[in-house]
């Protein structure tokens, strides 16, 4: 079994690497400047051997010297340049499976990353690939010229003496028989590092990005121990692997030093016997040396792809995972037309039903509440409306149409989703206005969304303006400086749905009033759903719809939930101090 894995790691590997495109044309010059330099390479230890032969001072002349230093110079010029080539092509391979994965990324569906954890595909994206970088420009430049080089002190080897070539030989399965086990254990304690670096860094990446509620909590000692126990783990996998290193190295150098005095042993007998000159011994042993040389690197090598086999095998599990459904190329023509939820059933992965069966209809141009108690799955079908997710039954229409048949890019434009958190991108004030937007915003058109947004008055007290940096996720700013901001954000959009999630619940009263208006504002024509926990915010809506664990309950205006609906009526009663009916 570990034999069949490691034949498809391979072969991931170099289909992999096959897919980026790597430049033939520097790939054949590489090779062929190796093979030059090789061959070049080969040549000094049979002009040695003439010059021992042949000793004499008058053997030494200028253009022989001459010769000899051009061709070393020559061999180095062309050995550096082949060395840059295969640099060249390790990192275009590895800036184009970064692009691939970027790109895909991007692409895969919010279930994706409901699943694995940021900081495990951050890992991914730089550790993983940071492996096979290794190996394709350090390594496989030595892989490939000392390939050559062995071959072809092989073969000049034969050519001198074939029996002490075959007795060398004798080492070749022995190493094999010892690198071939301890490639398969370095391959599988590759992967757990490569694992456990993942969870480490996610666990690095949850704590930081979340570090004052780690100093609010007193959590420092235990995410200490949390982060201790990946370092430790991390530790153990580095000392595996140094077991395994520390194994390989000294055996094969064992196995090397044993055939030198093998061959040189067996060597000077020959010469003795006088079935070999001293010049072809000297030349012997200089060509074992170009054997033994790249062995080392071979050995590096091939420890190295066992760990990029592993990295492989996690970059191509998310290059095969399924993307969002965007095949269709359909634009939205008409968004003003209702929306109609059909039957629709839906439940996240290997969980019970969140959303059961229901079914209403949104007007459009008309605002439409949704409120229910927590966990009912108000927030779940603005995910379904903005198709993050698939339902399990049931289709969502825009008139008559279901809202797959658009595609994502065009279904998406139509919406602007305003929610509690609203998120904020590192960067400017003007970055996150304009976030997503590919056409140029002037200074015109941002205030006018500011001013819209009542955003402009903080705005322009702020020493740099529209280009004041937020700080990560906007910690800069205060609730409600960063809802006005995801106002102005839709405004400049100008979508023509508008679902808004709890957009004020977080707020203190003033800001609440601020933000409240500029949603009036951004709501003025538009197909609005509203998701609220406060009832004076949609006790004016067209049409509320009562959540209750996962079901519509009730629907219709404030005044008749009021008299048809118990809970509603209660949480009226309470939320709005109303007097219960006699």
């Amino acid at each position: 079994m570990p034999a069949v894995k490691k034949q498809k790691g391979w072969r991931q590997f170099i289909h992999l690497v096959q897919q980026t495109k790597p430049s033939k044309l520097f790939l054949c010059i590489a090779l062929l400047l190796s093979v030059s330099t090789t061959v070049v390479g080969l040549l000094v230890p049979l002009f040695t051997k003439n010059l021992i032969n042949d000793f004499s001072l008058s053997s030494l002349s200028t253009g022989r010297i001459i010769l000899l230093v051009s061709a070393m110079l020559i061999q180095a010029l062309a050995s550096g340049i082949s060395i840059y080539l295969l640099n060249h092509i390790g990192q275009s391979v590895v800036a184009g499976i970064r692009d691939r994965l970027w790109k895909k990324l991007l692409v895969l569906p919010v279930s994706y990353y409901d699943e694995n954890q940021t900081g495990e595909t951050v890992s991914r994206m730089t550790n993983d690939t940071a492996i096979v970088k290794g190996l394709i420009t350090d390594h496989l430049a030595n892989f490939l010229t000392g390939m050559i080089s062995i071959i072809g002190s092989i073969i000049v080897l034969f050519i001198l003496d074939w029996k002490m070539t075959l007795l060398m030989l004798i080492a070749i399965p022995l190493s094999f028989m010892i690198l071939v086990p301890l490639g398969r254990k370095m391959h599988q304690v590759s992967k757990g590092t490569q694992d456990e670096t993942a969870r480490f860094t996610s666990v690095i990446q949850q704590v930081l990005s979340e570090i004052r509620l780690v100093k609010a909590s007193n959590a420092e000692m235990i995410e200490y121990k949390n982060g201790k126990k990946g370092i430790t783990q991390l530790f153990q996998y580095g000392l595996k692997e140094a077991k395994i290193q520390a194994m390989i190295a000294p055996i094969i150098g064992l196995v090397i030093m044993l055939l030198l005095v093998v061959i040189l042993g067996y060597g000077g007998m020959r010469v003795s016997s006088g079935a070999l000159t001293a010049g072809d011994l000297v030349a012997f042993i200089m060509y074992l040396f170009q054997i033994v040389m790249p062995m080392g690197q071979l050995t590096s090598f091939f420890t190295q792809f066992q760990k990029a086999t592993g990295a492989t095998e996690r970059i191509i599990s998310i290059l095969e995972t399924d993307e969002e459904d965007n095949d269709s190329e359909q634009k939205v023509q008409n968004v003003n037309q209702s929306i109609t939820v059909d039957h629709l059933s839906f439940s996240y992965k290997n969980g019970e039903n969140v959303l059961k069966d229901i079914s209403f209809s949104v007007e459009p141009g008309k605002v439409t509440a949704i409120v229910g108690p927590s966990g009912s799955g108000k927030t779940t079908l603005f995910s379904l409306l903005e198709r993050y997710y698939q339902p399990q039954q049931g289709l969502i229409r825009l008139g008559v149409e279901s809202i797959t048949h658009f595609s994502l890019q065009s279904w998406r434009s139509q919406i602007g989703y305003v929610s509690q958190e609203s998120p904020i991108v590192s960067g400017t004030i003007r970055d996150n206005i304009c976030y997503g937007l590919e056409k140029e915003v002037d200074d015109a058109d941002l205030y006018r969304v500011a001013k819209m947004a009542y955003a402009d008055q903080f705005i322009s007290e702020l020493p740099e303006g529209f280009n004041t940096e937020v700080g990560e996720r906007g910690m800069k700013l205060s609730g409600g400086q960063r809802q006005r901001i995801a106002i102005a954000r839709a405004f400049l959009r100008d979508p023509k749905i508008l679902m808004l999630d709890e957009a004020t619940s977080s707020l203190d009263s003033k800001s609440e009033l601020v933000v409240q208006q500029a949603l009036q504002n951004l709501m003025k024509g538009r197909t609005t759903l509203v998701i609220a926990h406060r009832l004076s915010t949609v006790i004016d809506a067209d049409q509320i719809l009562f959540f209750e664990k996962g079901k519509i309950t009730g629907s219709g205006t404030h005044e008749e939930l009021v008299q048809t609906h118990s809970l509603y009526r209660e949480f009226a009663t309470q939320q709005l101090r109303m007097r219960e009916p006699v």
